[in-house]
């Protein structure tokens, strides 16, 4: 299986081909030169997990992971909402960020108020999430 990766070598940034050999060599291809690499008592890198093999359950309790500052709550108590949607806007760092709903469901608790100034990981939005047909 080959891999194209930018690496940076020196300072300077080089696109390079990875090939994995079956001795645990690698094989990389730099400008087209191939050079054999191996590393020596070197544990197989773990293969990364792919998601889409359960269906976990989000959770509808929305927050901001830095400080800042309400600059507009879009909804209220009992308004339902979809996944993506803009509930609140966020300003931090002289930025605005638009915060959105990370699940379909509906406001059952609003935490904060325009002007508001907020911690980071302080719970801003609690979403109850609508109930699927294919839970257990």
């Amino acid at each position: 299986m080959s891999e194209k990766r930018t690496v940076k070598i020196n300072g300077e940034e080089l696109e390079v081909e990875i090939n994995l050999n079956d001795d645990g060599s690698y094989e990389a291809t730099v400008e087209g030169q191939t050079f054999t690499v191996e590393v020596p008592n070197a544990q197989a890198a773990p293969r990364a997990r792919r998601g889409g093999g359960s269906k976990k359950k989000k959770s509808g309790t929305v927050s901001a992971n830095i400080p800042g500052k309400v600059v507009t709550v879009e909804v209220k108590e009992g308004d339902v909402v979809k996944e993506g949607q803009v509930i609140l806007i966020l300003e931090a760092m002289k930025m605005q960020n638009e915060i959105q709903a990370p699940v379909d469901g509906t406001v059952i608790n609003v935490a904060c108020e325009e002007g508001q100034a907020i911690e980071a990981n302080v719970p801003l939005v609690v979403i109850e999430p609508e109930s699927t047909d294919d839970e257990d």
